[in-house]
């Protein structure tokens, strides 16, 4: 997954818009795009527009609120077509379980929506690897504008301050082996050049998705994501010259061509299998 385009669950009428886009999950929210009084009317009509067939088109994902207004939407959204369920404000893994519970009370196929916490404290960032352990974890995401505000940061244009942040966050998918975290929204939606540098960071740090605001983000982030066709053809050549000599063996340039070296390359053949793509990627990797 590439994208995942949030649309506010109080805005049904921007619901087929937003199916109508390129993003990869369509991510109707809940919980902070919707003002206190309209939560109520928000998740009926999000619950009434889920009820329709939909043939074709991106996943379709939900953010929930945390506590009982999130219990409450789950059992709402618990339904066929939903692939996963983002937990606004996770701190622990016992959320997560309480969480799976409601959704096995009301889900159609049992152990059918995914769950994606949302890391948006210190305490939550700390206990990352806990929850990316707790069952039915799809992946992380973070949530740095609550983070920000509770640990005093003032991130500079690089997001430097958070570079710590977000690896300890990639590690913790890795260590329990879930797919790597889904990069948290750029609320700047007009600049996308910026966009485009700070998707590409997030990229060569470990992140393979990011999460977007505005459907003009969509594109930007999914030429990123998407694997270059040269790195592509290089990955092949790699593995199966690997394969070939039936372990280590030497690229067209002289290179050691190890074990890790084609576990990377095996990760790019099989990320690009999953999209039909071959948007030229700007990570530099």
């Amino acid at each position: 997954m590439r994208s995942a385009l949030y649309v506010p669950g109080s805005r049904p009428e921007l619901f087929d818009k937003a199916m109508s886009s390129r993003a990869d999950v369509v991510l109707l929210d809940l919980e902070d795009s919707v003002p206190p009084a309209a939560k109520d009317r928000a998740r009926t009509a999000v619950a009434a527009w889920l009820s329709e067939s939909r043939a074709s088109g991106p996943r379709i994902w939900v953010r929930v609120n945390p506590g009982s207004i999130g219990e409450a939407d789950l059992a709402a959204v618990a339904v066929a077509g939903v692939s996963a369920v983002c937990l606004a404000k996770t701190e622990s893994a016992a959320q997560v379980h309480v969480a799976g519970a409601v959704l096995r009370e009301f889900e159609p196929c049992p152990g059918g929506i995914r769950i994606c916490p949302i890391l948006e404290s210190a305490s939550a960032v700390l206990a990352a690897r806990e929850i990316a352990a707790a069952p039915r974890i799809d992946r992380l995401q973070l949530g740095e504008t609550d983070l920000c505000a509770e640990i005093g940061v003032d991130p500079s244009p690089d997001d430097r301050e958070l570079w710590a942040v977000r690896s300890q966050v990639v590690l913790a998918s890795a260590a329990v082996g879930i797919a790597p975290p889904l990069g948290p929204v750029r609320t700047d939606f007009g600049d996308l050049e910026a966009l485009k540098v700070s998707t590409m960071a997030l990229a060569r740090m470990g992140f393979r998705g990011r999460a977007c605001i505005h459907p003009a983000q969509v594109a930007v982030v999914n030429e990123v994501f998407a694997p270059d066709p040269a790195d592509i053809e290089r990955a092949r050549a790699l593995v199966a010259r690997f394969d070939a000599a039936g372990g280590a063996a030497l690229d067209d340039e002289g290179r050691m061509v190890d074990l890790a070296v084609v576990r990377r390359a095996r990760r790019l053949l099989a990320n690009s299998a999953q999209h039909d793509g071959g948007g030229a990627s700007r990570t530099g990797t």
